[in-house]
């Protein structure tokens, strides 16, 4: 396939994925419809169909971009010390993607293959989470770090729900008790 060709197909696949999450967004994954993502996209379903097999090929892509997005942020980084600071400000990377995650877990209640989706998501994030760790953390088991990143995820996707609520507390107060856990958390026992 020429790369001229490639680079249309690329081209139009993120035409639809920008209109599917447009349209997911606004009404739901489960009530979004083909022909509403087609008319957003300014496309006949048909041509939808050239380039995704049906919804959840649509949402397996997306999902597959926000995890990729988020694991080449990870990146590189020193996680384990920005933990309190990204937990106590509500920082994110996008807050579409973030409610886009929320959507595909309903979504996943209702849907058992974007359930098993997720949970593949969920276990390349853990599996590069846990390497960063290790990288920041080579004092640590593998099983305390396994423990450490099952915990900063559960407070993270945590704050991820939060964040749709006023925050209770200043951010400096939390930061310090989130830095307290953290610490605990990453010292060797």
């Amino acid at each position: 396939m020429s790369s001229k060709l490639e680079a249309r197909q690329k081209a139009r696949q993120d035409e639809i994925i920008t209109a599917a999450r447009r349209c997911f967004r606004s009404h739901g994954f489960h009530a979004a419809s083909m022909s509403q993502i087609a008319a957003e996209a300014k496309l006949s379903v048909g041509q939808i169909y050239r380039y995704f097999s049906n919804k959840d090929a649509i949402i397996e892509e997306m999902i597959r971009r926000i995890i990729d997005n988020r694991i080449a942020e990870m990146s590189g980084k020193a996680q384990v010390d920005a933990i309190p600071q990204i937990l106590a400000w509500r920082v994110t990377l996008s807050e579409d993607d973030d409610a886009l995650m929320l959507e595909m877990s309903a979504e996943a209640t209702r849907n058992p293959q974007v359930a098993a989706m997720l949970a593949q998501a969920d276990a390349r994030m853990f599996e590069n989470a846990c390497a960063n760790v290790k990288r920041d953390c080579p004092h640590l088991s593998d099983e305390r770090i396994r423990c450490c990143v099952e915990v900063v995820a559960v407070m993270m996707e945590g704050t991820f729900y939060r964040r749709l609520t006023p925050q209770k507390v200043p951010p400096e107060q939390l930061e310090k008790l989130y830095r307290e856990i953290t610490t605990m958390l990453f010292t060797a026992r």
